[in-house]
C-alpha cells in the first residue's frame, strides 16, 4: 500500500492535495467556565458556561523545485505561490458564499472540520529569477459546531419531576441549585416554589421542594 496523501476538501467541491504529508499536527480542546462566589463557602463555585471551539494546528511543506539534470543545466521550477495562494483564500469570503469556506481536513484516522483562521505562508528557496519555488504554511482550523446535532448528543438534563430535600447544617439554596440544575442562579426557582422570601431565612431540618424546570 502506497502513502496516503493527506486532503483538503473546501466547501464548494475543490479538493486540495497536500504535496507532503504534516510530520505532526497539534490538536487543543477547551471549555470557559466562570466563577461564582456564594456567601458561606471557602471558595468560589466553577460554574460552566460553554465548550470553546476545538483547534487543529498544522504546517504543510511545497515544493516545486526542480534542480539541474544532465539533459538541462539549469535549475528550474514553477511559482509555489500557485498553491499556496489556495490556501490564503481560504480565510477570504467566497463570494457565493458571502463568508469563508468551511474545510475538511483528512488524514489516516482524523477527519477535522471547520474554517481556517490562519494562514501564514513562509518562502524558503527561490530561482535566480527571485521565483518562489519552495514554501511552508502554517495552519490554524476551529470548528464548527452544529447546534441541532449537539443537542442530539449532549441534552441538558433537567429534573422532570419535582423532588424533596432535607436542608442541612450550612446549606444554602443555592446549594442545592448548583447540585440539581447546574446553575446557582435557579435557588430563585426554589425560593419561589416554597414560598421562600429571603433565602438566608431557612433552617436545618427544614424540607423544601426542588421543581421541575
Amino acid at each position: 500500500m502506497g502513502i496516503k496523501k493527506a486532503t483538503l476538501s473546501i466547501e464548494g467541491g475543490e479538493t486540495l492535495q497536500v504535496m507532503f504529508n504534516p510530520a505532526s499536527y497539534n490538536l487543543s480542546f477547551s471549555a470557559t467556565y466562570s466563577e461564582k462566589r456564594i456567601v458561606g463557602l471557602d471558595g468560589p463555585i466553577q460554574q460552566y458556561v460553554a465548550g470553546n471551539s476545538e483547534t487543529l494546528e498544522m504546517t504543510l511543506y511545497f515544493d516545486t523545485y526542480q534542480p539541474p539534470t544532465l539533459q538541462n543545466a539549469s535549475e528550474s521550477g514553477t511559482d509555489v505561490t500557485k498553491i499556496t495562494k489556495k490556501l490564503a483564500a481560504l480565510v477570504q469570503i467566497d463570494g457565493s458564499l458571502h463568508r469563508p469556506p468551511k474545510v475538511t481536513f483528512k488524514w489516516g484516522g482524523i477527519q477535522f472540520s471547520g474554517v481556517v483562521t490562519n494562514v501564514n505562508q513562509s518562502y524558503t528557496m527561490f530561482l535566480a529569477d527571485g521565483m518562489p519555488v519552495r514554501a511552508k504554511v502554517d495552519l490554524t482550523f476551529k470548528s464548527l459546531l452544529d447546534v441541532k446535532q449537539s443537542k442530539l448528543q449532549s441534552p441538558f438534563e433537567s429534573p422532570d419531576r419535582t423532588k424533596l430535600r432535607v436542608i442541612h447544617e450550612k446549606e444554602q439554596l443555592w446549594n442545592f441549585a448548583w447540585e440539581e440544575y447546574g446553575d446557582i442562579e435557579e435557588w430563585r426557582s426554589i425560593a419561589r416554589e416554597n414560598k421562600i422570601l429571603n433565602p438566608l431565612d431557612i433552617v436545618a431540618g427544614q424540607r423544601i421542594k426542588l421543581p421541575a424546570l
